[in-house]
């Protein structure tokens, strides 16, 4: 049987960081990352943007060159993937029956895309992006196709429909509510995108339904709840993960969409962690509601936590929240949590392509998403961690810079 003092389940950012800061807490223990893809840890948010545009090669995303890992004497098993978690004798096993044993045990699994459920969703040309293969399936099939439709106005639909407009393909996109980005930005935001999108010849189409996916053995088309068809070379689905902690649930630890952590991110079950994408905690910054933070900072502040934890330093994970977002030319920077929003404060002129917008609950600043503010994304941050009540108009007059808002 393997075994190893700490083996991380999760080859992607949380399980790659949390490898490299054991190290540089001096960890001298055995380390093994156990993931279910062949590559080394690599930069996930590169696939729907540089990467599947042609910009960076894969070589370019890799968090650590291959010759790190050895000199850290950070062990891998790749395409594995673990389908059972013994937490009373300490073991693991994967698909093929290999058992692993572990002192620790960190689970960064993320989660899988969540797919279509209508007719035709397993058809070639049909494809999401969560990982390398499906990037490269897309690149492959590229120069076949004229028309893409893309289902889901969330960031990673947006971001794939602004890649395929490089490339110069015709792009429909396809969103069930009545705004993009509905679930997670102000309605400032996402009409701005929207025209940007139209503006760049994508076929945004707002409240639609798709009833199915058409063809035989590859897609050809996407029909609509109101019977209209939309010819396809190719479907680009976007409509968010479904986190990937069904061993450890099986195995007894408390959750449900996602695993539950503590402020150590420790699971309930005894010497098992969790972090990123699929570990749900108690956010401050989200009113203290339970939730899973889909970002490479939350991966990478939990996985700092956990292995401080490890080392038996007192840590506790309380970091504010933040995320980008490349389209065109276009950098969106977020910090902070706009859930339960209540207000919000336009600061700039969208038609400049520079503006920042403020999200209020009760009065205290709780969010700003900043397209091409890079100050007031950065200078908002202090807002954002004392919750600050400022006065609406305040917020608004870019002739005041925010730091100077408070004391």
């Amino acid at each position: 049987m393997l075994t190893a003092d700490v083996v991380i389940v999760g080859g992607g950012h949380g399980g790659a960081a949390c490898a490299i800061a054991l190290r540089k807490n001096r960890f001298s223990g055995s380390i093994l990352i156990v993931g279910k893809e062949s590559e080394l840890p690599y930069e996930r948010p590169p696939l729907s943007k540089e990467y599947l545009s042609g910009e960076k090669v894969f070589t370019r995303i890799l968090i650590r060159p291959e010759s790190f890992w050895v000199d850290q004497r950070i062990d891998f098993r790749c395409g594995s993937r673990v389908v059972s978690v013994d937490p009373a004798e300490h073991r693991i096993q994967t698909e093929d029956g290999t058992t692993i044993g572990y002192g620790r045990l960190i689970w960064g699994t993320g989660g899988t895309p969540r797919r279509l459920s209508c007719a035709g969703h397993h058809l070639k040309g049909v494809h999401t992006v969560r990982d390398r293969a499906d990037a490269d399936r897309m690149i492959d099939e590229l120069p076949n196709v004229r028309t893409a439709v893309v289902i889901g106005g969330g960031y990673i639909g947006l971001e794939a429909a602004a890649a395929l407009t490089k490339f110069g393909k015709s792009v429909v996109l396809l969103e069930a509510l009545d705004r993009v980005l509905a679930r997670v930005a102000g309605e400032d935001l996402s009409r701005f995108f929207e025209a940007e999108h139209r503006a760049h010849s994508v076929d945004i189409r707002l409240g639609q339904v798709v009833d199915c996916i058409l063809g035989d053995d590859r897609v050809t088309g996407v029909r609509l709840a109101d019977g209209a068809v939309i010819d396809a070379d190719m479907v680009i689905v976007g409509i968010g993960i479904i986190p990937e902690v069904a061993p450890l649930i099986e195995a007894g630890a408390n959750g449900g969409n996602g695993v539950a952590i503590d402020t150590a991110c420790r699971t309930s079950l005894p010497d098992i962690y969790a972090i990123g994408d699929c570990a749900l905690h108690a956010n401050r910054y989200a009113n203290g509601a339970a939730i899973r933070v889909e970002s490479v900072q939350n991966a990478n502040d939990q996985a700092t936590v956990v292995a401080k934890d490890i080392v038996g330093q007192i840590a506790d994970y309380d970091a504010i929240p933040w995320f980008w977002s490349n389209q065109y030319d276009l950098k969106l920077q977020t910090v902070g949590l706009s859930i339960g929003y209540d207000a919000t404060v336009l600061r700039g002129d969208p038609a400049t392509r520079k503006f920042s917008v403020v999200y209020l609950r009760a009065g205290h600043v709780i969010a700003l998403d900043c397209v091409g503010t890079v100050k007031d994304y950065v200078q908002g941050r202090k807002l954002v961690e004392s919750a600050a009540v400022i006065a609406p108009e305040m917020l608004a007059d870019t002739n005041m810079a925010l730091k100077d808002m408070v004391g």
